[in-house]
């Protein structure tokens, strides 16, 4: 299924680069969503990075089918690579599970601020569920974006 998600941020885009670029931040944004557990790791070069936020997460908000397949916990590893200040590719893995999470990171100057679109393509491969499994996984996706844009909110309002 085609995923697409958009968060506006009152920060110019050099500035919600190098928030998404901060650890600290990226930390901050986890316990936010509530996961169990979260090790983030991010090596710069100039300006592109590379992360790496591997996490085990609470599936006890999950319905019953969903619970069924991932467990108690769903273990789910992040991949951001950066080029440059404007964008980069996403990808998210759940070692065990049949599914593929692959997309972009657009970050595009709106007036004074900032918009992040956020697009991917997420695959399921389970019979019958699996369909129902990608829009589980999409709500999940956006409702951890849209927390970690209220602490967004206020780590740029902090550091202005």
């Amino acid at each position: 299924m085609k995923f697409r998600h958009e968060l506006v941020y009152d920060a110019p885009p050099s500035a919600v680069f190098e928030m998404l670029a901060d650890p600290a931040f990226r930390a901050a944004a986890g316990a936010a969503q509530d996961v169990i557990s979260a090790d983030v790791a991010i090596e710069r070069t100039g300006n592109a990075f590379s992360l790496v936020i591997d996490q085990l997460q609470k599936t006890t908000d999950l319905p019953s089918f969903a619970r069924a397949f991932a467990g108690d916990s769903s273990r789910a590893i992040q991949r951001e690579e950066w080029a440059d200040t404007t964008g980069g590719t996403l990808a998210i893995e759940t070692p065990g599970k049949p599914t593929e999470v692959k997309g972009t990171i657009t970050l595009r100057p709106e007036g004074s601020g900032t918009r992040e679109i956020v697009e991917l393509d997420v695959k399921m491969k389970v019979p019958l569920i699996g369909g129902k499994l990608e829009k589980l996984m999409a709500e999940k996706i956006a409702a951890g974006m849209d927390l970690e844009h209220g602490v967004g909110t206020s780590y740029l309002a902090g550091k202005g």
